[in-house]
């Protein structure tokens, strides 16, 4: 709602008090959660390709990094600030959120998990140092990747939560104010 200054000052012409939202004109928030996405659905791949994590695990962080990607189409398509668009994308803002806290956790078990599995000895020979270096290399290099799939996701959540904020204070911004009935009485004029 504008006030204006006349009403407070006379004499002085506009607004008491504007509210805008200026247009960023490159969505670096946006690309950067659908590009994170891209590539972790690009990891979770890798990662099952090489029989490393249960295909449920797999499929179930494929399907929250969809929803991410969704998410951060609709902030790029909310930026004509058009409410049932700034609507639907505060709604998947929130579902990746809890979509990247549930891919957080599943990458953190794999890591953990991943830690104390034995699958490399199975196929080593008795005393043969080179078999134990292959494997601790691989051991420690996959400990490495799963690292930074955790470090993704937590930035995921961020710049999620980060948008459905901003969602969250335009839309309460842009929508109409709520309706109160008005009650007015109307008086007879008095008579003389």
């Amino acid at each position: 709602m504008l006030f204006s200054d006349e009403e407070a000052m006379p004499g002085v012409e506009g607004p008491l008090v504007a509210v805008t939202f200026q247009k960023d004109s490159s969505p670096k928030t946006e690309v950067t959660q659908i590009a994170l996405s891209v590539f972790n659905i690009s990891s979770v791949i890798v990662i099952f390709n090489n029989s490393m994590s249960i295909f449920v695990e797999d499929l179930s962080q494929i399907i929250g990094s969809v929803f991410v990607i969704i998410a951060g189409s609709l902030a790029i398509a909310a930026q004509h600030i058009h409410l049932p668009i700034l609507k639907a994308c505060l709604g998947m803002q929130v579902v990746a959120c809890v979509a990247s806290v549930f891919n957080l956790i599943f990458s953190v078990s794999n890591m953990a998990g991943h830690k104390y599995s034995y699958g490399c000895w199975k196929y080593v020979e008795i005393n043969s140092t080179d078999h134990d270096n292959t494997c601790y290399s691989f051991k420690d290099s996959t400990a490495h990747y799963f690292a930074e799939l955790v470090l993704i996701h937590t930035a995921l959540i961020a710049i999620s939560v980060t948008l459905a904020a901003y969602c969250c204070k335009v839309v309460n911004c842009c929508s109409p104010g709520p309706r109160m009935p008005v009650i007015t009485v109307q008086v007879p004029p008095a008579q003389q």
